[in-house]
Order: structure tokens, then C-alpha cells, then sequence
């Protein structure tokens, strides 16, 4: 069976086309590389959720970006000829007093409506997503979180089974926008920023002496500048330690650096750069709650967990 899942984030939307063997059962406990074929993996930043913490409201730029990308993917998904389709959107969707300005017409040019999901459901996704493709740490405790553009997402687990999770309104874009004014950002904006975060994080499940699985595009994004690349490759990605002396290494110069020199860091996507400190920040403060010296990069987000949700007949 082929099929084709959307995530809808606040800063990118993401496209998964893939086909797997026969029904894969809930989660298959298979390496995804033997039982999953990726048809097409791509993602597109457009920043839909920018303001929105500031306004409430989706802006129209934002919303011809964001459908703009939802066309392209339309297409590919057309061609592809796949037998299920399942598109999500998370926190700038939940907020927005607008969000049907997006949700209608990107519907219509997928046939099938966006479904608008908590920030319970989105951790979900992205712990099954985890537990499928890393078998090995799913067997035992370990936490994944989970840093978006709006909202971070921390899901507790033993033995592949969800114990204790949480969404928290904390996010790359939504810190940037409230907190990081400067070019770079001054010393009072970023103490401003981590208290926010520490203030966060006190009421979220972090447990400390297990695993942790960083997923979504900060985590990523940590991986890539800490391996050079000069091209994104999800292969190298998944599965890397990054260690927590690597996190604030890289945290340190990205508030030295204005937005335009973070740019030509190799690794980092040039429309991630206004956004990074604030990310590479919430895990850094992660890590420290935790006491964990560092963490294990998962590619495979929320698209992916929704994939397997499909592909096993969910």
C-alpha cells in the first residue's frame, strides 16, 4: 500500500509518500529501511504560523505560502497514485481565529480535509514514529520530545507504550518572535527567553537516567551543522548522537551571529536562521533538566508516525 501523510507545522510543512509491504501491523517493530519505501520526503518552510503568538490570526502572506506548498505537494501526491491520504496541522492551527483561510481551500487541493490535532495527538504520533523506526530504544524507558515552531512535545515511554505525555506552548518561531528582537540578540533578551523556557519546562515530563530521542527540525538541524553537510541527508540524520557540549556549542554562536551570517553555517537551512537560537536553546535547557549529556536525532517526525498509522490499517 502507498500512502502519503502532511504535516502542517508552524514553520514548515512536510510531505511523506511511501510505500510499505503488506499491512505493518500498529507499529511494525521493523527497521523502516527494509519494510518502508520512501517515494518522496520533502519539506517546505514558509513560516505559516509567523505572528500568529503576536496576532492571533494567520497572516495572508503567510497563507498563500503555506498554499502554495500544500499545491506542490497536491501534485506530487497525484502522481504518485497513492491509495490513502492523511494531512495534520498542529499549533499555529490550533491558535489561529482564521485558520480556516488555510484549512479550506488546502482540503480542496488535497481532497481531503486537514485535520487540526492537540498537542496529545501530535505527541502520539511523533513517539510512534520513534518506537517504529529505533526498535532497539523503544524496547526500553526513553523520552522523545518533540520542538516545533509553536509548541514542544515531550512523550515518556517504556517497552513502546505511551506513559506520560505533554504539550508545551513553547517553539522555535513563537520564542523568537516574543523574545529575540536583536541582531544578534542581546544578553537581556536571551535570559528573558531561557526563563521563559526553564518556567516551562517545570510542569513537563522530563525524566532523568533515560534516553532521549530529539525529533523535528531543530533536532535535525542540530545534526546537520554538527556533521558539515552541505546537502541534507535524512540517512546521515537519523540515528545521531549529538552530545549536550555539542547543543551549546552551537547555541553560544548562533547569538553571536546576526540572522544573515547564520545563513552560510553549512547544515543549516538559510529560513531556519532567524529561528535556530531559540530552538537550539529549548534543547539545551531539555538536556539540563534531564541531567542527560546529549541526545539521539530521529528524522522520522509526526509525518512518519502517521504514516505507520496508516500503513498498519489504523
Amino acid at each position: 500500500m502507498r500512502v502519503a501523510t502532511l504535516d502542517v507545522g508552524t514553520n514548515s510543512i512536510l510531505l511523506l509518500v511511501a510505500e510499505g509491504a503488506g499491512r505493518l501491523g500498529p507499529c511494525a517493530q521493523r527497521r523502516v529501511g527494509r519494510d518502508v519505501r520512501v517515494i518522496e520526503d520533502r519539506c517546505r518552510i514558509e513560516g505559516l504560523g509567523r505572528g500568529v503568538d503576536r496576532t492571533g490570526a494567520l497572516g495572508d502572506e503567510a497563507v498563500a505560502r503555506g498554499l502554495d506548498a500544500i499545491r506542490e505537494y497536491a501534485e506530487v501526491i497525484r502522481a504518485a497514485r497513492v491509495d490513502r491520504v492523511a494531512a495534520v496541522g498542529t499549533q499555529a492551527l490550533r491558535e489561529a481565529r482564521n485558520g480556516a483561510a488555510f484549512l479550506e481551500p488546502a482540503g480542496r487541493l488535497l481532497g481531503v480535509a486537514v485535520e487540526v490535532i492537540g498537542g496529545r495527538r501530535e505527541a502520539e504520533l511523533a513517539f510512534r514514529a520513534v518506537v517504529c523506526s529505533m526498535p532497539d530504544l523503544g524496547r526500553g524507558a526513553l523520552l522523545v520530545f518533540d520542538v516545533g515552531g509553536g509548541s514542544t512535545e515531550f512523550v515518556s515511554g517504556a517497552g513502546g507504550a505511551v506513559r506520560e505525555l505533554a504539550s508545551v506552548p513553547i517553539g522555535a518561531v513563537r520564542l523568537s518572535e516574543r523574545f529575540l528582537a536583536g541582531d544578534p540578540p542581546r544578553p537581556d533578551e536571551v535570559r528573558a527567553m531561557i526563563a521563559a523556557i526553564d518556567a516551562a519546562l517545570a510542569g513537563a515530563p522530563v525524566p532523568a537516567g533515560v534516553p532521549l530521542v530529539g525529533t523535528a527540525g531543530t533536532a535535525t538541524t542540530l545534526a546537520a551543522v554538527a556533521l558539515g553537510l552541505a546537502r541534507y541527508d535524512p540517512d546521515r540524520v537519523q540515528g545521531m548522537r549529538v552530545a549536550r557540549a555539542e547543543v551549546e556549542r552551537q547555541l553560544a554562536r548562533y547569538l553571536e551571529l546576526t540572522v544573515a551570517e547564520r545563513r552560510r553555517i553549512p547544515g543549516l537551512e538559510p529560513k531556519r536562521a532567524d529561528t535556530i537560537p531559540a530552538g537550539a536553546a529549548i534543547v539545551a535547557r531539555v538536556l539540563d533538566r534531564a541531567g542527560a549529556d546529549g541526545f539521539v536525532v530521529s528524522d522520522r517526525g509526526v509525518r512518519w508516525g502517521l504514516a505507520y498509522e496508516l500503513l498498519g490499517g489504523a
